[in-house]
């Protein structure tokens, strides 16, 4: 006796083929990410003022940001396309070792992302507006 399956949803098939093209991206704005960190860290070295890193912390931040959408595109892509309608797929999914390698990989993102923007990105006073 053969029991009826749904199929997964026509919007789960889109969201699935969209995070796997933008993962494909993931290892160029991993190295885009590091080179960010790279020059942030020499202007750091080199006693660069304030001015200078700030755009870099930002620069950091903002390769940072892309390259953690792009992992966290390969995570749900690993998962499965019945991990987008399904949370008990999406659970049994994380367990697998792909599932908790990318897992691993967005959580270590997440946390250099929110190191920076709390300790990398130096505050700047902003610039009293000229009164006449």
């Amino acid at each position: 006796m053969a029991f009826f399956r749904p199929r997964v949803s026509r919007e789960a098939e889109v969201r699935y083929h969209a995070d796997q093209e933008i993962s494909k991206s993931f290892p160029e704005l991993l190295d885009k990410a590091r080179q960010a960190e790279q020059t942030l860290r020499e202007l750091r070295a080199a006693g660069a003022d304030e001015i200078e890193l700030l755009a870099a912390g930002r620069a950091f931040d903002k390769a940072l940001t892309e390259a953690l959408r792009a992992a966290e595109a390969g995570q749900r892509a690993t998962f499965g396309v019945k991990a987008y309608d399904d949370r008990i797929a999406r659970r049994k999914a994380k367990a697998t070792p792909a599932g908790a390698m990318w897992t691993a990989e967005v959580e270590r993102l997440r946390t250099l992302r929110e190191d920076n923007r709390l300790w990398g990105i130096p505050r700047v006073p902003r610039p009293l507006p000229a009164t006449a």
